[in-house]
């Protein structure tokens, strides 16, 4: 079975993954709990916040507004799913004793959020764009 089809089961049956390895220090499982949910609470406040420009920025043209809206649902649902993965490799990683698997993907959503930022930024100085 290939490794991502493991990982992807592991996110639906997590207590196998105490077939993987040896047991961890305890802190650096809660430690990896931790950034889990502090993925989470990123997914939550990407897609809260695209909720909000379509409910609160009325006057903005359609188009605009569904744009920006749809950017950050979108990428706090990508954050989400992000999250259980980016949990389950580190945990394999450390029953393993392998190093923690390096990621892209804070770099591309930092690059996405900027981005967002920056068109919401030509749109409170120039108005209804």
């Amino acid at each position: 079975m290939s490794d991502f089809v493991q990982s992807l089961r592991l996110w639906f049956a997590p207590g196998r993954i105490r077939d993987e390895g040896d047991t961890p220090d305890y802190r650096f499982s809660l430690a990896n709990e931790r950034t889990f949910l502090a993925w989470i609470r990123t997914a939550l406040a990407l897609i809260g916040g695209g909720f909000a420009v379509d409910q609160f920025l009325p006057d903005l043209r359609w188009g605009v507004r569904a744009g920006l809206a749809l950017a950050l649902i979108g990428t706090g649902a990508v954050c989400a799913v992000r999250a259980v993965n980016h949990w389950v490799r580190c945990e394999r990683a450390m029953r393993r004793g392998e190093d923690l698997p390096v990621s892209r993907f804070p770099a591309l959503l930092a690059v996405l959020v900027a981005v967002v930022a920056a068109a919401m930024v030509l749109v409170v100085a120039w108005g209804d764009v």
